[in-house]
């Protein structure tokens, strides 16, 4: 009897000690810390455009308001719907984002099953007369008012009268650039010739490299001096080519000047990373709301480049005229028509 006494009284003293030591264990600091989950469009983390935007706003929410995240690449796509379900099966993860329009009809279907979690959506398609969930946020840009002005400085720059556009994937909102484009040279110089052409009719346009830079090479070779891409990871093509051929070539999304130095005339940016951020910032605030949100020329959505690695080619007389542009299209005397 006294040595069961004994055994009990050791198990209980063990126990005891089990549980002050688990007591004494710090938290983990990433505990209590807000957790997001974002999925990248085709091209992936990596394409120095539009899927590098977002996780640059990612990055500063973790920098600035100390947010962890998790990120999924799914390839070509095809698994994107998967890797959105994934993500909003994870207790610890709030806020989903879906970057790219491909990922319209997925996103919708996720946020209509999980009620509970909040979703956002970067170049969401919208369609007139169809229901957005409450709990999703619709990210639209204003494409077209910022292709419109590198297609102005085009215009205004072309020595050859001839300037080439390189889409991506053929869809309704590469199509938004390649006419803002059209238009924006139009408007300067009315006689100007704009070649166009696709990288594919499928998403594997973001990612052809070797296509664009194929594309690019005829472009060039066919009086173009000056070309404007939004292709994604296909971009890269175009630099290229523009390197190898001393040529003049417009970047999108971010500042791509890096891509080819001395060969990049301007980019046009889209704030992606500053919509990433701020509905980072808007959910750890409880100020998240479901719906609409389109940025343009007045809402700092969308720009053009201008600093000091680019205004040896775009002069002061030049730089004052796009300025005026700007201001026409953000009062609304310059009316541009979308496709």
């Amino acid at each position: 009897m006294k040595k069961n006494i004994i055994c009990i009284f050791s198990v209980l003293m063990v126990c005891t000690l089990i549980s002050c030591e688990k007591k004494k264990e710090p938290a983990s600091p990433d505990n209590n810390r807000l957790k997001v989950g974002l999925v990248f469009d085709v091209g992936g983390k990596g394409d120095k455009s539009f899927n590098d935007a977002a996780y640059k706003g990612l990055e500063r929410a973790k920098n600035e308001l100390g947010i962890e995240f998790e990120i999924i690449d799914p390839g070509d796509g095809s698994d994107r719907e998967s890797a959105l379900r994934r993500l909003s099966s994870r207790t610890d993860i709030g806020l989903i984002f879906g970057v790219g329009f491909i990922f319209t009809d997925d996103i919708t279907r996720i946020a209509q099953e999980f009620t509970q979690k909040k979703f956002a959506c970067v170049d969401y398609t919208i369609t007139h007369g169809k229901e957005i969930p409450t709990n999703l946020l619709a990210l639209e840009f204003k494409e077209d008012e910022g292709s419109f002005l590198v297609g102005a400085i085009a215009g205004l720059l072309t020595t050859t009268n001839i300037v080439g556009f390189l889409g991506g994937m053929e869809s309704a909102l590469i199509k938004k650039f390649e006419s803002g484009y059209i238009q924006g040279v139009k408007y300067v110089n009315p006689g100007c010739k704009i070649l166009t052409a696709y990288v594919s009719v499928t998403g594997e346009g973001f990612k052809n490299a070797p296509k664009a830079k194929e594309i690019s090479l005829t472009q060039y070779s066919n009086g173009a001096d000056i070309i404007y891409h939004a292709s994604g990871l296909s971009g890269i093509g175009l630099f290229e080519a523009a390197k190898e051929l001393n040529k003049l070539a417009i970047g999108v999304d971010l500042d791509q000047y890096t891509e080819a130095p001395g060969q990049v005339l301007t980019s046009m940016t889209k704030q992606v990373d500053e919509v990433i951020f701020q509905a980072v910032k808007d959910y750890k605030e409880n100020e998240f709301n479901g719906g609409t949100k389109t940025l343009g020329l007045k809402e700092k959505g969308v720009d053009y480049v201008y600093d000091d690695n680019n205004k040896n080619l775009i002069t002061e007389e030049i730089r004052t005229k796009i300025e005026i542009i700007r201001e026409k299209i953000i009062s609304g005397e310059i009316k541009i028509h979308t496709q």
